[in-house]
């Protein structure tokens, strides 16, 4: 089970590397987490189990009153345990305590369980992006948050 949901440190990239390997199909390089760690438009924030293993992550990329969340996956054999959704609502509050007004992000079309979770947490369709994803390729449901999901 998740014991902590923390700050992304630079000690973390190489197992946020590894699970976004494993979690999709065109998967970011170890070099954008630790460019992104530099950035203070960007919060990353890491789920880590009882010994400290990295076990999920969530990427949120903030511009002026709205927030997207860019990336968030869970270790395979971490799934189904609550980790995404506490990473979700972890960076829900940090958006809310920042001021964010709406929350985007794309979804694969096929992907039912992340679909299902972001609309518990108020997320709703509002475009596609034709083609969006590679290896297959596939639609983008583009979901938004608005800021009176957030009160």
């Amino acid at each position: 089970m998740v014991l902590a949901i923390r700050p992304t440190i630079a000690d973390d990239v190489p197992a946020m590397a590894s699970i976004e390997a494993l979690a999709f199909s065109d998967p970011w390089p170890a070099t954008s987490f630790h460019e992104l760690l530099a950035h203070p438009f960007a919060r990353l924030a890491t789920a880590t189990d009882e010994s400290g293993g990295v076990v999920g992550y969530c990427i949120m990329l903030r511009a002026a009153d709205e927030a997207e969340i860019a990336n968030i996956a869970t270790a395979p054999g971490n799934r189904r345990r609550g980790i995404g959704a506490r990473l979700l609502d972890d960076a829900i509050a940090a958006g809310a305590a920042a001021g964010v007004v709406a929350m985007f992000l794309e979804v694969r079309e096929s992907n039912s369980a992340a679909r299902a979770l972001y609309a518990s947490r108020g997320f709703l369709a509002v475009g596609r992006r034709r083609g969006y994803y590679r290896s297959p390729v596939e639609d983008a449901l583009v979901l938004r948050r608005d800021a009176t999901a957030f009160q």
